[in-house]
């Protein structure tokens, strides 16, 4: 099986080192996702919707344990939880996008470190299945 999975862009903001993150700050924080100039054409109406899903790498997450326990000391398993330590490294953020320029897009909600990889970015469109 082949995959097919480019980097499409990458988070800006200021949450750099690995001992001054906090999810929660970071989620309050605005930050901008740079979407590389071969894909600003991808963004186009994308500023119809409030909400987005952000789809990203966890590049500097190492190893994972099948069960962890999370911030608030409940013990569960990985894929019950929000722990960048995963199988596959993926993230996925349902973010509010405050403004589109060009190839930026300004949000808030968006627990990703500075240089992040991302890898796809989907409207939210609040169907559920």
């Amino acid at each position: 099986m082949e995959m097919n999975i480019q980097v499409i862009g990458y988070v800006r903001n200021k949450w750099d080192e690995k001992d001054k993150y906090s999810a929660d700050g970071v989620m309050r924080s605005v930050s901008t996702i740079e979407v590389k100039e071969e894909f600003a054409d991808g963004l186009f109406k994308i500023d119809k919707y409030k909400e987005l899903n952000i789809i990203f790498y966890f590049d500097r997450s190492e190893g994972y344990e099948l069960k962890t326990i999370t911030h608030s000391g409940d013990y569960r398993g990985v894929f019950a939880c929000c722990s960048p330590f995963r199988p596959s490294s993926i993230g996925v953020t349902c973010v509010n996008l405050i403004e589109r320029k060009g190839n930026i897009l300004k949000v808030t909600g968006l627990d990703a470190m500075n240089n992040t990889p991302v890898l796809d970015i989907k409207p939210f469109t609040g169907l559920q299945i």
